[in-house]
């Protein structure tokens, strides 16, 4: 707005002492000093992104693995066996700049991802699931959402499962022990699937017998 009212006034001032070669250099200068000020009232706004995932799928797991058999307690990785793709959330932040956010300043877009899988652990049933490790470490699962199936013959399948498979698509695993995780904050990961490892707890009171020769 202002390059444009000053380009005409300094055209009209600079023909009346110039004429038309007054009328040029005038309006030169004003378009000049308008951009100026339209540059500091309503100046581009700087944008800046953050760290972007360029693959969403997770990876799940390889077919024909070990499904191992456990009494007692013991430590177990799991597999992943299945997953939806990774959830991308962008968060806006803008600094600087004008009231009302005129005249420039930096936006940064900022990104955070979310896992929803399924962990199997082990032939079922089992008791409870005790510590959790991820990378190695200690992880409390009170802080994302997650659930247990025991591994009952019987089971039904998982709420999240059946919402995006559908009744007729989704597997209950029966007679497997899992675990669902549901939009598991990446960002303490690095913004992958961590390590995960899972104290696993069966109580029983009778052994299988072994096989005579």
């Amino acid at each position: 707005m202002a390059t444009l009212v000053l380009q005409t006034a300094g055209q009209a001032l600079g023909a009346s002492f110039g004429g038309p070669v007054g009328a040029t250099l005038g309006r030169a200068a004003g378009a000049l000093a308008g951009s100026l000020i339209d540059q500091a009232i309503f100046g581009s706004r700087r944008r800046v992104e953050g760290p972007r995932l360029s693959d969403l799928q997770l990876m799940t797991s390889s077919e024909g693995a070990a499904l191992p058999r456990l009494w007692g307690t013991a430590r177990l990785a799991g597999q992943v066996i299945w997953a939806l793709p990774i959830e991308e959330e962008a968060t806006v932040e803008r600094q600087g700049g004008s009231k009302g956010g005129l005249g420039g300043g930096v936006e940064t877009t900022r990104y955070s991802y979310h896992a929803s899988f399924a962990v199997a652990l082990c032939e079922g049933p089992v008791t409870r699931i005790g510590r959790v490790w991820a990378d190695g470490k200690p992880f409390d699962l009170t802080t994302t959402q997650w659930r247990l199936h025991a591994g009952s013959e019987d089971q039904s399948p998982d709420s999240l499962i059946l919402a995006h498979s559908g009744s007729d698509g989704a597997p209950a695993y029966r007679g497997v022990a899992y675990v669902v995780f549901e939009r598991l904050a990446l960002q303490q990961f690095g913004n992958r699937l961590p390590q995960l490892a899972f104290e696993v707890v069966r109580v029983t009171d009778r052994l299988p017998r072994r096989s005579a020769r």
